[in-house]
């Protein structure tokens, strides 16, 4: 049977539906279906109809929002006790069209609240959808409520996760009346390490993971983080650079590993083939202007070398060369400041000028939360059947586009001592050029229909593609179900990101190690003038 028809069976087993629900959509019988011994109690349940809307609240999401346009399904909200003295909520949507699937979302930085926002999206696909709110309510950026509070920590680095997947199962399977039959979990940054935490921990919760740039070193990122911010200070140093310096900065990087894809376009695609010389931003005599001193190119180093500390310790990596730094000038981001500041040293005067490789090793020794998904042998998670696809912009500056290779390829070493020669059987990474955290490119098609991506005028899917080779989830559904491994994702930029103005360019994300190189000839913006080949 040729790919047509496995696309024609897959598609008709994603809409086939369930029988209705047995149980009715109302806080009792909610309430009746949950294990006692769980402690849980329903928050809240509400059923939407057919293009209704619907709003969380404010015990379960900071600033809550309005969605429109929703399937017709059953919104639960639960509280599960985790301590003495903590607590997570979950958001469950349990459609009245299932087919039998559920997907978990998860969550951004250290932000707490339920992801409803993706739950939306996802459910739109007929899966039950899940989010938790990870055990409080806060900004992505603020780790404030962290401070003297070790249980908190720990339901935010995985332990509300797990106990939000154990009993969403169990509330779908008794208000169906009715076994799941895959488990998918979808999310990115943040997100990405607690759906790779859970495969480590439990490799049976999800039968297939679409993660992208995902968080998943602790101490190591906040740390790294910290430091980027910490090279161009202070501002009144010779090395410091200004801003007005960095795109000069960013168009010389994009002139010269702009064409190592076989096409100047403007996009720096393949960044890891550049032989970047720094030297040429340098002021030559009689130049003042628009150009950088020896010391400021000296910051410039440290911001795209990785950060190796005392005797020669590997911390992070660096930034990958495309990305722009100018998000470094301001200020130390708020992701590693608070980590050191109210979960490491429980100090919310602590200096972070005084900041050192004795403040990582520290944190390494109380290890907050356990929080890191560094566990490299996925052994478990691929005899049970699992399969992930990740995915990375190339122009990330929050989380180096490299951690996400490191990942891998430590993975891959993990395995090769076990006799697995490659991984392409159950996981795969694709990296997207010139996107931001999680989302977002001037140039670049980047859209995949991944977690935490929007644009504006789509419920969910790709608009106009909505099909396993230009939606990672669909990618995700297809290899899982179907046994067809995605050797391409087409990704797709809307003009100005907007789906009424219709497709600007689309091409191809090839898995790592191959390269997206244009074969010479035909329009650049069409996926067929664009093909996947090695680098080796």
């Amino acid at each position: 049977m040729g790919i047509q028809g496995l696309t024609f069976i897959f598609l008709a087993a994603l809409t086939a539906t369930i029988p209705a629900a047995t149980l009715d959509c109302t806080a009792c019988a909610i309430n009746r279906a949950l294990p006692s011994s769980s402690g849980a109690k329903v928050n809240y349940v509400k059923h939407v109809p057919l293009n209704g809307s619907f709003t969380g609240s404010a015990n379960d999401t900071f600033g809550p929002s309005t969605y429109t346009g929703l399937t017709s399904l059953c919104a639960v909200s639960v509280n599960v006790p985790s301590s003495a003295n903590s607590s997570f909520n979950f958001g469950l949507f349990m459609p009245d069209g299932w087919n039998g699937r559920i997907i978990t979302t998860g969550n951004g930085g250290f932000g707490g609240g339920i992801n409803w926002a993706d739950m939306v999206a996802f459910s739109h696909y007929g899966m039950a959808s899940m989010s938790t709110d990870t055990g409080h309510i806060s900004f992505a950026v603020d780790g404030s409520w962290g401070l003297n509070q070790p249980e908190k920590i720990t339901d935010w680095g995985y332990r509300a996760m797990h106990g939000s997947v154990l009993l969403a199962k169990e509330l779908v399977k008794s208000y169906y009346n009715a076994n799941i039959t895959y488990s998918y979990y979808a999310s990115c940054s943040t997100g990405g390490r607690q759906g790779l935490k859970e495969i480590q921990l439990h490799p049976d919760s999800f039968d297939g993971l679409a993660v992208g740039a995902p968080a998943w070193e602790y101490p190591n990122l906040p740390a790294s983080t910290l430091k980027q911010g910490l090279y161009n200070l202070p501002v009144e140093a010779p090395h410091h650079i200004p801003p007005e310096l960095f795109p000069v900065i960013a168009a010389e990087v994009t002139r010269q590993c702009d064409p190592q894809d076989g096409l100047r376009d403007g996009i720096v695609s393949d960044p890891f083939s550049c032989n970047f010389r720094y030297e040429q931003l340098l002021c030559q005599p009689g130049v003042t202007s628009n150009c950088l001193t020896p010391e400021q190119l000296d910051t410039v180093y440290q911001f795209y070398d990785d950060f190796v500390d005392v005797n020669q310790t590997f911390v992070f990596p660096g930034l990958t060369l495309g990305t722009d730094a100018s998000l470094l000038v301001a200020s130390p981001n708020e992701l590693g400041v608070d980590f050191f500041k109210y979960w490491v040293h429980g100090d919310p005067n602590w200096d972070l000028s005084t900041f050192t490789y004795a403040d990582i090793d520290l944190a390494r020794r109380l290890n907050p939360g356990n929080a890191s998904s560094d566990d490299y042998d996925l052994t478990p998670y691929r005899s049970n059947g699992g399969k992930i696809l990740m995915y990375h912009g190339l122009a990330d500056g929050i989380i180096p586009t490299k951690s996400s290779l490191y990942f891998y390829n430590h993975v891959y070493r993990a395995l090769l001592q076990k006799g697995l020669s490659s991984l392409d059987d159950f996981y795969r990474l694709f990296l997207i050029a010139d996107m931001n955290h999680c989302s977002g490119s001037h140039n670049a098609p980047w859209y995949i229909g991944g977690g935490s991506q929007a644009v504006t005028g789509v419920t969910h899917s790709v608009p106009g593609f909505q099909d396993a080779q230009h939606d990672v989830i669909l990618a995700m559904i297809r290899w899982v179900e179907q046994g067809v491994a995605p050797d391409e994702i087409i990704a797709t930029k809307y003009k100005d990101d907007n789906v009424a103005k219709g497709v600007e360019l689309q091409r191809p994300l090839c898995p790592y190690p191959l390269q997206a190189k244009y074969v010479g000839s035909g329009n650049n913006s069409d996926p067929s003038s664009w093909s996947c080949r090695s680098l080796y």
